[in-house]
């Protein structure tokens, strides 16, 4: 994975790799499999006013510091080095995939064991559900680390912190918004299910985490890169 010199700040690297990237990228294979198997959870965001009851699958909290480093990464790296780390993502994940479905169909649980039924419940998936889950993952990252990117030109790397947290949001808004309907949609088109009324849910909870969550973070993280570079 090779940087932009033109945004890398200089940093003693570990293995010919910047220090920042070469720790956020460590994080990021591991919380793409955690965003896998948190996603099995349905967590409450409590009541809010006009809102209603919101309520949001768990993985989203792992998902948006997928996208917290993604950006973060291009912030100090580039957008082609985030590209990257976003290709090299579908790595652990299809892997972990693989792993489950191994586990779950193929390795028999022992004779003592009882919970085979619940752990495929809970973590087995259908050749469907993790086609919508590549299909989203790898469009909406791409879609986070163009926008944040585009929206700062050629100013990446140099803005101030309030045009930096704007960007963040705006980027994950729109990325988290496509990854629902492209997830909902290929996972449950065809079946009867409300899927308009799923991705209304979905949506509107992912934005209000967005907003909550995603630019102080992006912020932290950057901030938190550059110590790592320093010399």
């Amino acid at each position: 994975m090779t940087t932009d010199p033109a945004v890398t700040p200089a940093a003693t690297p570990v293995a010919g790799i910047p220090r920042s990237l070469f720790a956020f990228s460590l994080l990021y294979g591991g919380l793409v499999v955690l965003a896998g198997v948190l996603g099995t959870k349905l967590a409450s965001l409590g009541h809010w006013p006009v809102l209603g009851d919101l309520a949001v699958e768990s993985g989203i909290f792992a998902f948006l510091f997928l996208v917290v480093i993604s950006s973060a990464v291009a912030e100090l790296h580039g957008r082609k080095v985030a590209n990257q780390l976003v290709r090299y993502g579908f790595v652990p994940l299809i892997f972990s995939m693989v792993a489950l479905t191994i586990v779950i169909r193929v390795v028999p649980p022992a004779a003592f064991w009882n919970d085979q039924e619940a752990f495929a419940r809970l973590l087995g998936q259908g050749a469907r559900m993790q086609f919508a889950g590549l299909v989203s993952y790898g469009v909406s990252q791409t879609l986070n680390v163009y926008l944040f990117s585009r929206l700062a030109g050629s100013e990446i790397g140099k803005e101030k912190n309030g045009v930096l947290l704007l960007r963040a949001w705006l980027a994950s808004m729109l990325s988290q918004t496509v990854d629902t309907v492209l997830f909902i949609t290929i996972s449950f088109i065809g079946q009867d299910m409300p899927i308009v009324q799923i991705m209304e849910g979905q949506i509107i909870s992912k934005l209000v985490l967005s907003t909550i969550m995603v630019p102080p973070l992006i912020l932290l993280f950057v901030r938190l890169g550059r110590r790592l570079d320093r010399p």
